[in-house]
């Protein structure tokens, strides 16, 4: 439970692995927040490919942006958005870190400390490709629709906070 008068701010979550180039989008989408001055407005997470320990970053929370990437057939580059209750909402799937994801949020709607959640995805080609520390440029093409999706979810945020 939050104790302070001073609401927490919105958590921005990027998963992924940067040493595998596309599977690496989520932390370049959390890069290119920080550069952008997101950081002002919610708090900003490189997650890499964990799991468990980022479930304590859920607690208090009454918003979390969740940005991956998917291997999920579309054409690379694709950006989608979905707002998932459970974790069988997630698509089938996401990437390397697809089962601890899903599980972080299982346990935390056991716990009870599931907020709204808004994920946001970016489609990639096929698993297990070389290693790179790039994006391709369709996926590094993405990543301006992707901060715009955040922001566009920030501010729904803001103005239901604004409401209460």
């Amino acid at each position: 439970m939050n104790l302070s008068s001073t609401p927490i701010k919105p958590l921005i979550l990027g998963v992924g692995n940067l040493l595998m180039g596309d599977e690496g989008v989520g932390i370049a989408a959390i890069r290119r927040l920080e550069e952008n001055g997101l950081a002002d407005h919610a708090e900003l997470v490189d997650g890499g490919t964990s799991g468990f320990h980022l479930l304590g970053l859920f607690r208090d929370r009454q918003h979390i942006i969740l940005i991956d990437a998917a291997a999920d057939g579309k054409t690379i580059g694709t950006v989608s958005h979905i707002r998932p209750r459970y974790a069988s909402d997630f698509p089938p799937t996401l990437t390397a870190h697809d089962i601890g994801l899903k599980d972080l949020l299982e346990s935390a709607t056991l716990l009870g400390d599931l907020p709204e959640v808004d994920l946001i995805t970016i489609s990639i080609g096929e698993l297990g490709g070389s290693l790179s520390l790039e994006l391709s440029p369709a996926v590094a093409a993405a990543l301006p629709l992707t901060e715009t999706l955040v922001k566009q979810c920030l501010k729904k945020t803001v103005l239901c906070a604004a409401g209460r």
